[in-house]
């Protein structure tokens, strides 16, 4: 399954989840292609989409500016 929690995807990638959730309200994730929110409410991310993101594999990914 390519959709996963939020502590999970943090467990998997080293990224704590307050930046996994930073990156989504700051518009760096996007929805409905880094993240989903399910019928209960709850917010899953995309493994793969994240994995591109990090290795900088997808063109549509918005860059980081600090």
């Amino acid at each position: 399954m390519d959709w996963k929690t939020i502590d999970k995807i943090s467990e998997e990638t080293g990224l704590s989840s307050e930046s996994l959730r930073a990156l989504k309200k700051r518009g760096i994730f996007r929805e409905k292609l880094h993240w989903v929110k399910a019928p209960n409410g709850r917010i899953f991310l995309s493994a793969s989409a994240i994995q591109n993101w990090i290795t900088g594999n997808s063109n549509n990914v918005k860059s980081i500016r600090y």
